[in-house]
C-alpha cells in the first residue's frame, strides 16, 4: 500500500529545502497543494515535474476522500503547504485524521517551520511553550482565546497578518499588562527582523508603525510571582498571632510553616 508523505517546504528561502524532500517531491505519483500556482514555482526550482491537486480549507473534505481513495488504490502522494510544515495550523491536518481512519500510513519529511524558528531567535524562555495561531477576527472569540490565556506561564506563540497586527498588539497588552513580546518578521528572508520589545510599548509605539510581512508573535508566560522571604523571628510572631487567634499550638505552628517556608518542628521549638 502507498503512503502520504508530510513533506515541510522552505518559510522564504528556497536553500532551506532539503534533499530528501526535493527527492520525496521527485518519487511520488501527485502532489496535495495548498496552492498549486505557488507550489508550481517550488517544483520549477527544482526541476520537479509532478502532477498536483489542490487542497485547502474549503474543498479538504471532498479532495481528502479524493486523494485518500488514490492512494488505497496504490498510488503515493505528498502533502505540502504554501511554506513551512503542512498540517499545522493547517488544513492538511484533517488529511492525517482522514489516512489514520483509512488505515493510511503517513510518513513525514521535516522542513522548515515558523514556529520553532520565531521561538529559538525570540529571546524568550524556549523550555515550555504553547503555539496559539491566529487569533480570531471576531470579537467574542478573540476575547474568549486571550481571556483562556491570561494565567499560562508558557511562552506563547500567535501568527499574525500585517493588516491585523495593530489591533493585535493592542489587545495583547490590554490583556495580558505588560510582558515581553518579540516580533518576528520575515524569517528567513531578505527582510528578517527581530524586534524585541514588550507588549506596552508595542501597542503605544509599535502598532502603528507600518510592520509589514510575515509575522510571528512571541509572547512571554504569565510569571510566578516571588514569594516573601520570611525569618525565623517572623514565623515565630506569625505562629503566636495564630494561637492568639485560637489556634493550638501545633495547628499554629504548622499553619505557620506553610505560609514562611520553615519547617513546623523549627517554629514549634521556639514557641516552648
Amino acid at each position: 500500500m502507498s503512503k502520504l508523505y508530510v513533506v515541510g517546504t522552505p518559510i522564504g528561502n528556497l536553500s532551506d529545502m532539503s534533499p530528501r524532500a526535493v527527492q520525496t517531491l521527485s518519487e511520488v505519483d501527485f502532489i496535495a497543494a495548498e496552492d498549486t500556482r505557488v507550489t508550481l514555482k517550488l517544483l520549477n526550482h527544482f526541476d520537479i515535474k509532478k502532477p498536483m491537486v489542490s487542497y485547502y480549507e474549503h474543498n479538504k473534505r471532498e479532495r481528502g476522500e479524493i486523494i485518500c481513495a488514490r492512494i488505497l488504490a496504490g498510488e503515493s502522494c505528498a502533502i505540502v503547504t504554501d511554506a513551512g510544515m503542512p498540517c499545522i495550523s493547517d488544513p492538511g491536518e484533517d488529511l492525517i485524521k482522514l489516512c489514520e481512519q483509512k488505515g493510511i500510513t503517513t510518513v513525514v519529511i521535516p522542513g522548515p517551520s515558523a514556529v520553532v524558528s520565531a521561538l529559538a531567535v525570540s529571546g524568550l524562555d524556549t523550555g515550555r511553550f504553547c503555539f496559539e495561531g491566529f487569533l480570531s477576527v471576531n470579537k467574542k472569540s478573540r476575547r474568549e482565546h486571550l481571556e483562556s490565556l491570561k494565567n499560562e506561564s508558557r511562552t506563547m506563540i500567535f501568527y499574525e497578518a500585517p493588516h491585523k497586527l495593530p489591533t493585535t498588539l493592542k489587545d495583547l497588552y490590554g490583556f495580558f499588562g505588560e510582558r515581553k513580546l518579540s516580533i518576528v518578521r520575515e524569517l528567513t528572508k531578505v527582510h528578517e527582523e527581530v524586534i524585541r520589545t514588550n507588549t506596552k510599548y508595542a501597542a503605544e509605539v509599535l502598532a502603528d508603525s507600518g510592520i509589514k510581512g510575515e509575522i510571528v508573535l512571541v509572547l512571554e508566560g504569565k510569571q510566578q510571582e516571588e514569594a516573601e522571604e520570611y525569618t525565623l523571628e517572623q514565623a515565630v510572631e506569625l505562629a503566636k498571632k495564630l494561637i492568639d487567634s485560637g489556634s493550638r499550638l501545633n495547628d499554629a505552628a504548622k499553619e505557620a510553616a506553610a505560609v514562611t517556608g520553615f519547617k513546623k518542628n523549627e517554629i514549634y521549638k521556639e514557641l516552648v
